[in-house]
């Protein structure tokens, strides 16, 4: 007579977590590091403070009172009017340290080291805008208080006030993804900060930024009408009130609804390049 043994019984495997899950962890863990990161070496913070500050005095008072505002010169009008475009400058600049800090990573092998992790692929790069976004949210508080400090004010109510920095930061965070894709593309965190700002200082002077686009010749006005960056401030201003009186917006469409032409924007650029960015870091570790 043969014996049945009973079957033993089965070891509880462990669930696999979800794959969206697990990138969500990765990600602030990796978000978590690069903060870390920031708080040891505050030059990082302090510098990336400086230029933005410099920019809110001397356009304040060397262009202030000699640039026509809404039939205005006087430099109180130019001051509200600026610092839409100031505080969109600052936010989008922040790409350049963005591609900076992925190309050292890159430049260092501490991204060999992170792929050799089991973690979401993509939450190297996630982390690390995360990561940037949150300097650039201190660097617009910073920014807004020198800003009141200069005379700058905002004419509506809170939540709109509040709606108008969102949209500021979902622009940055935008553009750290261009940042992502550069710092991968390039050798040296030098050519990443070169090439994540080459292409910014037309970008932000072909804009409606630091002066109306109204004077401008046809063929660049239409580049600013339509420009994501001209969106964004053109939002923020909306939503700070702080357009000119007497305001009257140009026919094209982004400049007649710049919250959803900032908001598609924005949206669009980080679907795109977050895309490229994480198949970029794909293939270069591959």
């Amino acid at each position: 007579m043969t014996t049945v043994t009973p079957a033993a019984p089965r070891v509880g495997v462990p669930k696999r977590r979800g794959a969206i899950s697990q990138s969500v962890r990765d990600s602030l863990t990796v978000a978590k590091r690069n903060l870390i990161r920031m708080l040891r070496i505050p030059e990082m913070v302090i510098f990336g403070l400086i230029q933005p500050i410099m920019f809110v005095v001397l356009f304040s008072y060397v262009f202030g009172g000699s640039i026509n505002v809404g039939g205005s010169t006087s430099s109180a009008a130019y001051r509200e009017f600026l610092m839409a475009g100031i505080f969109a400058q600052t936010v989008t600049f922040a790409t350049a340290g963005a591609g900076a800090g992925i190309a050292d990573d890159m430049h260092r092998g501490l991204i060999d080291r992170f792929r050799s992790l089991p973690m979401a692929r993509g939450a190297v790069l996630t982390g690390r805008t995360l990561a940037d976004l949150v300097q650039t949210a201190l660097t617009l508080v910073v920014l807004a208080v020198v800003a009141f400090l200069v005379g700058w004010r905002s004419h509506e109510n809170l939540g709109k006030v509040l709606a108008g920095f969102a949209l500021l930061l979902l622009l940055g965070y935008a553009f750290s993804w261009i940042g992502a894709l550069i710092g991968l593309s390039v050798r040296t965190p030098e050519a990443a900060t070169s090439g994540g700002l080459i292409w910014l200082f037309p970008l932000t002077f072909i804009s409606n930024a630091f002066v109306p686009s109204d004077n401008m010749p046809t063929f660049l006005r239409h580049i600013a009408e339509w420009n994501p960056f001209s969106a964004t401030v053109q939002a923020a201003r909306e939503l700070f009130g702080n357009l000119p009186p007497n305001y009257k917006a140009p026919d094209a469409w982004p400049m007649q609804h710049p919250v959803w032409a900032s908001l598609i924007w924005s949206v669009l650029i980080i679907v795109a390049f977050r895309t490229l960015a994480v198949r970029k870091y794909r293939s270069a570790t591959a």
